[in-house]
């Protein structure tokens, strides 16, 4: 439902004590203008994340680093974002998400600053590590804004875009920041993240209120659940089949995501012979790929899901098979010796994998009641987050080792592709959102 008058998440009717909750419009331009505005976040998030791999070359070269030292940093940065995903809950129990938000918005902003002064391996991985933890609830709260304004059977496409501001960050963001370490250095590079975290900041508190979908309604100044479902035992909702799968195929998928950002500049430019601007502006090839196929497929299955479609369908099969095909195409990736087709090989199977994103997210979202879509998706986020931990450092262990830079890209590549064929294969076989969500609230 996104037109009409909503009270609470409901429709328009009178209190307990017989008078009328203060009610507010949803209108579809109201909802997807607050969906912007976590978008413009999620923008920022991943232009965060993106910048050590635009940075990495410059770096490696200022401070004498290998590449192992470097994917090291990328890894680490994980391991901190994997226990702030745990924090998603706690913080949505106890801060609203505008303010929960804006916190973590304003932490990106000066984080990465210490090192413009003086920069050293120990300072740039205790930065990273910072904006690790800091960003690690946030993208579950950024679901949990984008959620509230959309019923479950129409956040394909919100999720899609959502997901797709990594691709919009490397689309628009990653030539300009390229362009700023090659004329200006590296350190005005993170000066100018800083500057664009301050201009989300001001868009956030002069915008953004919280929807009705999963939101904490205010009512006579006491908070009170949107939702009049019972909570459920959160051992049903992350133990059950379709959660357990879902989140092994999603690390997997995490993990390419993870060696893109860290790497993909560096292997475009040691591996493929590209120039330091060509490499930057290339990073944007997988995300438009991404960016197209998750909008595409977003729209195709929220339709479907509207017409009547099993979540398992729309939800499950789509993105498995986006991820066979990203994994077939992977797995061949050291047999290419064009330049050229290497690039479009990495950004077909790039793309055809981030399908993954919002359509799985929008399956686990399913699973739960309103209330602990937060919790739950800080959960599954942080388990995602695993992929993280080891596929950058493994990726720059592996290069380190190789015969050139070309194999040991490729390589790391073609492991994560039969690594995905393996896990897309598991969760047809396991997971069905539609018979786990009854499960699990059967026993509410």
């Amino acid at each position: 439902m996104t037109t009409g008058e909503i009270v609470n998440g409901r429709s328009d009717t009178p209190d307990a004590a017989g008078t009328k909750a203060s009610a507010f419009k949803v209108t579809a331009g109201r909802a997807w203008g607050m969906t912007g505005l976590v978008i413009f976040l999620y923008v920022v998030n991943y232009a965060d994340k993106a910048v050590l791999g635009i940075i990495a070359k410059p770096l490696k070269e200022d401070l004498g680093l290998t590449s192992s030292q470097i994917g090291l940093v990328g890894s680490l940065f994980f391991v901190t974002f994997t226990i702030g995903g745990f924090l998603a809950g706690p913080l949505n129990k106890y801060l609203t998400l505008r303010w929960a938000l804006l916190a973590l918005g304003l932490i990106w902003s000066v984080v990465m600053l210490p090192l413009v002064v003086s920069a050293s391996l120990g300072l740039l991985i205790v930065c990273r590590m910072l904006l690790g933890l800091a960003e690690g609830p946030s993208s579950a709260l950024m679901h949990a804004a984008t959620y509230s304004w959309h019923p479950p059977a129409k956040r394909g496409l919100p999720g899609a875009f959502l997901a797709g501001s990594a691709s919009v960050a490397k689309i628009a963001l990653a030539p300009v920041l390229t362009y700023i370490t090659v004329e200006y250095g590296w350190k005005m590079a993170l000066i100018a993240l800083s500057v664009l975290g301050g201009v989300w900041v001001l868009s956030w508190l002069s915008g953004w209120k919280e929807g009705p979908y999963t939101a904490k309604v205010v009512k006579g100044g006491d908070a009170a659940s949107a939702s009049t479902e019972p909570s459920v035992p959160w051992t049903k909702i992350f133990l059950n089949r379709t959660f357990a799968s879902c989140a092994l195929l999603i690390i997997v998928v995490y993990a390419l995501t993870t060696v893109v950002l860290t790497w993909l500049p560096s292997y475009f430019q040691d591996g493929l012979g590209y120039s330091q601007l060509q490499a930057g502006s290339m990073f944007a090839f997988p995300s438009i790929v991404g960016l197209f196929l998750m909008i595409v497929s977003g729209s195709v299955t929220d339709r479907l899901a509207g017409k009547g479609t099993s979540s398992r369908v729309v939800r499950i099969i789509v993105p498995c098979v986006g991820v066979l095909i990203c994994g077939a195409v992977l797995v061949f990736l050291p047999y290419i010796g064009t330049p050229a087709l290497a690039v479009a090989a990495v950004s077909i199977g790039y793309g055809f994998g981030a399908i993954v994103f919002p359509l799985i997210n929008a399956a686990i979202s399913e699973l739960c009641p309103p209330q602990q879509t937060a919790g739950t998706m800080g959960v599954f986020l942080a388990l995602m987050a695993i992929g993280g931990l080891v596929a950058p450092y493994a990726t720059g262990v592996i290069v380190d080792n190789a015969a050139t830079p070309a194999e040991g890209y490729a390589t790391a590549f073609q492991v994560i592709g039969v690594l995905g064929v393996i896990a897309a294969v598991l969760v047809l076989a396991l997971a069905n959102p539609d018979r786990d969500r009854k499960l699990i609230r059967s026993e509410a």
